[in-house]
């Protein structure tokens, strides 16, 4: 595999906005020829190539170095394609029970956006769970034209941008296994606080970089992709939005509801080996089993100030 790739750009540090400060924990294994739009389609059969991962020696925060452009990313999850329509079931339960927390938060349901929201599955829930307005974004055009009719003329296919929504118009954000996709959390994460109401909620689960089961597989864990720009543990995640101006109501440890499929998918077998597993996953009788486990996520909910003004980031890295 090439130690040497042309066209990546150093990335820096979300929390600490250092370049140099930071250790490797696993040498690039791909090449440029990997970055095509079927890499990048959300839940493929993992490949285990991943850019040069460091974790920085000042806040801990892990994260891919060199990266690709933005531009390019972005080109990229606009080709992908939708590839979990088995798992979108056990994936509204999932959700829509972090959701329907959110009412110990005081949560109000006129407006709610999801950022990454594939073909609208999430979207439907928030519906049925009573939200009024609901807007999803999501950059693959494949996802956005497999919604349902309902759905879709809620979706914005694109990536989320400053200007795509007006300021303090929603009451609930939600971004599910997404800030790790992000190459600039921070500029996010800014705009997320420009168009959440006063007091509004933002709900995120992710990956969590500090879990056993990634400490165990090490660089054969599922979560170090190509896919991925930052990996989170709950001390850095609750740093990157406390420094964004949000209030940390709660986190944790989350749980996936998932089938014996999706299981067999996350395990590190030769692909080979894993296609024959995940074909004999498929017979009905497996297939509709459901199991909640805790698979290495973290949550967190957190709230805009009521009050304060934040300046917007800036990122002059």
């Amino acid at each position: 595999m090439a130690t040497s790739i042309p066209d990546l750009y150093p990335s820096y540090c979300a929390i600490c906005g250092t370049k140099d400060n930071a250790v490797e924990l696993y040498p690039a294994n791909f090449s440029m020829d990997a970055l095509t739009p079927a890499v990048f389609s959300a839940r493929r059969l993992p490949d285990h190539i991943h850019y040069r991962m460091v974790r920085c020696n000042q806040c801990g925060l892990v994260r891919s170095d060199p990266i690709v452009r933005s531009d390019i990313l972005s080109q990229l999850y606009s080709k992908s394609t939708f590839e979990y329509d088995e798992e979108v079931g056990n994936l509204k339960l999932c959700y829509g029970k972090y959701l329907s927390s959110l009412s110990s938060y005081n949560a109000k349901k006129d407006s709610i956006l999801e950022i990454g929201c594939g073909n609208g599955f999430f979207l439907d829930e928030a519906m049925k769970q009573g939200y009024k307005k609901i807007r999803g974004v999501e950059p693959s055009l494949n996802a956005v034209e497999r919604a349902s009719p309902e759905i879709r003329p809620l979706i914005e296919c694109n990536v989320m941008h400053e200007g795509l929504f007006r300021g303090d118009e929603f009451d609930v954000i939600c971004m599910f296994q997404l800030l790790d996709h992000i190459p600039d959390p921070k500029k996010l994460l800014d705009e997320c606080y420009r168009v959440l109401k006063p007091s509004g909620l933002i709900l995120c689960i992710n990956h969590n970089v500090d879990a056993l089961s990634a400490k165990i597989l090490g660089e054969r864990s599922p979560i170090i992709d190509i896919e991925h720009t930052y990996l989170y543990g709950r001390k850095t995640l609750s740093r990157l939005f406390s420094e964004a101006g949000f209030n940390i109501l709660g986190k944790g440890y989350a749980l996936n509801v998932v089938s014996p499929h999706y299981l067999a998918w996350l395990l590190p077998l030769p692909n080979a080996m894993k296609s024959f597993l995940l074909n004999i996953m498929k017979l009905a009788w497996i297939r509709r089993r459901r199991m909640t486990l805790p698979l290495g996520n973290i949550y967190l909910i957190a709230q805009k100030q009521s009050t304060t003004v934040k300046e917007p980031y800036v990122n002059e890295t």
